[in-house]
């Protein structure tokens, strides 16, 4: 069988930033569509991907952030050596 190649390694920033253009564009466009005025939908969406971004900037990765694997490594420890 054939290797499989694996897909490339995309910065985690690059993917929040494509989550916040495209869910602030379906925003934007979904206002205008229901009526809203061009700057109000704008503004709305602009803010909406701002926190978009920071949103799946922070609680977006996979790994869990290393103080947690400490923390967890330090309790059991404490209760294996009871």
């Amino acid at each position: 069988m054939p290797h499989v190649p694996r897909p490339p390694s995309v910065d985690h920033g690059v993917i929040s930033f494509l989550w916040a253009v495209g869910l602030g564009a379906y925003i934007y466009y979904g206002s205008l569509a229901v009526g809203v005025s061009a700057g109000t939908a704008f503004i709305f969406a602009a803010l909406a991907a701002f926190a978009i971004f920071v949103f799946v900037r922070v609680f977006g990765e996979d790994t869990p952030p290393r103080r947690h694997a400490l923390r967890r490594r330090n309790s059991q420890s404490r209760t294996s050596g009871d």
